[in-house]
């Protein structure tokens, strides 16, 4: 069913229509807060689900138990937060309504693209979603949840408003906002992802990423770009 609430942000880019690689990720939480959840990562890629102990993270990020139970509360929690900070590396703004023209925009759908691919490509995703599926047969996945609701949802509503932005201003047009986006997500990962958990190296290969996203960029644009005359009836 598609999303009624309309979202008001997008991908984050500077004054040349350019991510800027100096962005920080998260206003969510505080540097240091990003480094306790960078090595809680680190902790879940290099140990699995066991080495992800309370006192483990304290440890490798040299904070107290006591500031991680303030910060993040409960072992679920912290995982939640893990989740909402990787997530967040698929970067953001707010949209202000200022003019674009499909130069720019175009630029705005290649760094989502970009941040996508990099993002499920990388050790902690993978790591997370490996970890998810292997306990898909439990009752009560709390992982599975906490990767959708907090994961691909967040990173579903950015995607969504980056479209919205792209209809208001006639660049593109389309009928259902979020069909629009699962083909846009299809353009972008193929069958990527899945080859990617199963380990296969052919599919892992960043330094094609910036080439994939430009051909996935292409062909969207080819099935909804607006027409002339309807981006001279929006005037």
């Amino acid at each position: 069913m598609p999303v009624a609430e309309p979202y008001r942000t997008v991908l984050l880019m500077d004054g040349a229509g350019e991510v800027p690689e100096n962005t920080n990720h998260s206003d969510e939480y505080t540097p240091r807060q990003q480094a306790v959840l960078e090595s809680a990562l680190g902790l879940l890629v290099a140990g699995g689900e066991k080495a992800l102990t309370t006192a483990g993270v304290a440890r490798a990020a040299s904070c107290s138990k006591e500031s991680l139970y303030k910060w993040f509360g409960d072992r679920e929690g912290l995982l939640a937060a893990m989740i909402s900070y990787q997530a967040s590396k698929v970067r953001t703004f707010t949209d202000d309504g200022a003019a674009m023209d499909a130069q720019r925009y175009r630029a705005y759908l290649l760094a989502f693209a970009k941040d996508l691919l990099n993002v499920l490509a990388g050790d902690v995703s993978l790591a997370l979603n490996r970890l998810a599926i292997g306990q898909a047969s439990q009752e009560g996945n709390s992982l599975a949840q906490l990767l959708i609701e907090r994961g691909r949802k967040r990173i579903d509503q950015r995607a969504g408003a980056l479209l919205e932005a792209g209809k208001r201003r006639g660049l593109i047009h389309y009928d259902d906002r979020d069909d629009t986006y699962h083909v846009f997500y299809g353009l972008i990962v193929r069958d990527l992802h899945v080859r990617m958990l199963l380990g296969d190296a052919g599919a892992r290969q960043p330094q094609r990423f910036d080439e994939l996203a430009e051909a996935a960029v292409t062909k969207f644009f080819a099935l909804y770009a607006a027409r002339e005359e309807e981006r001279v009836a929006r005037l």
